[in-house]
């Protein structure tokens, strides 16, 4: 067995599994009777109010965990992408200056590298989600599969009813694969995972932004570990994040699967890094989560599942046809 404790070579604080204890955004109890008389809707909407405090808007995703978020449907709302020749990667003499803009948390330059080099990727149109795949989703998955296994973020494996709203994680890449195939049949609408190249459009958009809200790093705009939460929150709290295309949480919260294994771009070198050396083949994850730091929220970067219990996973849906 892998000895998770192990220490690493590179990146040392890319393998921390613990933050330190933070205190978090804190809503008064005025606030929570104040709030609780806005109604499903009105919560709704103030969960995505950028000018909106970020307790209130974190109270304002609790109570509608509790109350029905009305967000979450049968059928995951989704934001049209239009198609195209899109440019993905990046260019190999950003490679050092990433590297070393992130050499505070531990981030190499051999990491970066699997980003290289720009090419270009023809696009149909499609649609990818605005919120990656919620807990209260694959509730409904779980209670119409029962052979599937619960996701491992889920304590003792009980439903978190109190985090209805939050995406799901601690589940494999097959998982997110059979619930689309599990969704498709329900709904009679083909679901599927993006291809990492539509996930990177739908996240750096036309413009190529380092990530979704511009090309400077944000702590406002996305729920990773500088935040401070060091756990998930309800999708779309971080409304200064959403991408050009109105998807939310594509930065941070949790790290979301697509639909390819790591290989290296055309015209690049396969990078084999410690991922590599503990994992071998691994399905490509991407946004980065409240427990990694903001490199993994860039648009362009590149990672996977690493082992360990604070490397939590999830995934959001495309469809190639127009939602019906």
């Amino acid at each position: 067995m892998t000895d998770l404790r192990a220490p690493q070579p590179a990146g040392a604080a890319h393998f921390t599994e613990e933050a330190d204890l933070a205190e978090g955004p804190v809503a008064s109890a005025a606030v929570v009777t104040r709030l609780s008389t806005h109604g499903p809707a009105g919560l709704a909407a103030l969960v995505e109010e950028v000018t909106a405090p970020l307790a209130d808007r974190l109270t304002a995703g609790g109570l509608l965990a509790l109350l029905g978020d009305p967000r979450i449907g049968d059928r995951p709302a989704v934001c049209p992408v239009p198609g195209g020749e899109v440019e993905i990667g990046l260019d190999p003499r950003r490679v050092a200056p990433v590297a070393a803009a992130w050499a505070h948390v531990g981030v190499t330059a051999e990491w970066i590298d699997k980003e290289t080099p720009v090419h270009r990727v023809e696009l149909a149109d499609y649609w990818i989600a605005r919120y990656p795949v919620t807990n209260a989703e694959y509730r409904r998955y779980l209670a119409d599969t029962p052979t599937a296994g619960r996701p491992r973020t889920w304590y003792l494996g009980a439903y978190p009813w109190e985090r209805a709203n939050h995406p799901v994680a601690g589940v494999d890449a097959d998982d997110a694969d059979r619930y689309a195939a599990w969704l498709s049949r329900r709904t009679g609408h083909p679901w599927r995972l993006p291809t990492e190249a539509e996930w990177e459009h739908a996240a750096a958009g036309p413009r190529r932004t380092d990530f979704p809200w511009g090309d400077g790093f944000d702590p406002t705009a996305a729920n990773t570990r500088e935040t401070g939460l060091h756990t998930t929150s309800p999708v779309g709290a971080f409304p200064a994040g959403r991408s050009w295309c109105g998807a939310l949480d594509l930065a941070g919260n949790v790290e979301e699967y697509v639909a390819d294994d790591y290989r290296p771009y055309p015209g690049g070198r396969a990078v084999h890094d410690d991922l590599v050396t503990r994992v071998g083949r691994y399905r490509v994850a991407r946004g980065g989560s409240f427990a990694r730091y903001g490199d993994l929220a860039r648009t362009r970067r590149r990672h996977g599942a690493h082992p360990g219990p604070l490397y939590p996973v999830g995934f959001r849906l495309a469809t190639g046809e127009p939602p019906r």
